[in-house]
């Protein structure tokens, strides 16, 4: 009886973790820390793009985790001198969602991170105001206390996602997955 009831249950988490790969990212409206509107995936179609989606305290400290090694990896221009540095032209969008009761505070949370963040982070820092329902269905979120990260294709497609805090297996998964 309870074979019968556990192995349906983890092949459907197993098709729930798999079943983003191959969608198309939902649409984000969110403004960056440089004041500029952006619409993933419209405005970021062409080129991978990483994201990092973030809904509690709990998961932006999380979150916070992976601002080095990404920028290190993915957006730092390599120095001329680096003997198997590695250029790679991808999107990267870390993005706090304020969602719920977190709206109001909007402008005001939107300050204190812009004042908290580095500088050259502003523009991969993205905001998003509005609700939580139509990502946690089409993503498959169901922990708001872990980041999620959304690898995109160059047509907005999800060909990686991972959650939870920064490890070196996770980036190494998606530098394996940029193009060249």
């Amino acid at each position: 009886m309870l074979k019968k009831f556990i192995i349906p249950l983890l092949f459907g988490l197993v098709c729930v973790a798999q079943a983003q790969t191959g969608d198309m990212f939902p649409n984000l409206d969110g403004e960056s820390l440089v004041h500029g509107a952006v619409n993933i995936p419209e405005d970021t179609k062409g080129k991978y793009t990483l994201i990092g989606l973030a809904f509690s305290k709990k998961s932006e400290t999380d979150l916070k985790g992976w601002f080095n090694p990404v920028y290190q990896q993915l957006i730092k221009e390599p120095s001329p001198n680096e003997l198997f540095a590695m250029d790679y032209d991808v999107n990267v969008f870390f993005v706090p969602m304020l969602t719920g009761a977190k709206r109001p505070a909007y402008e005001q949370v939107m300050k204190k991170v812009e004042e908290d963040v580095d500088k050259q982070l502003h523009p991969h820092v993205l905001f998003y105001k509005g609700t939580l329902k139509e990502y946690k269905d089409a993503l498959g979120i169901d922990d708001k206390n872990l980041p999620y990260f959304y690898l995109l294709d160059d047509s907005g497609k999800i060909v990686y996602a991972t959650s939870g805090g920064y490890s070196d297996r996770k980036m190494q998964k998606i530098v394996d997955l940029l193009p060249f």
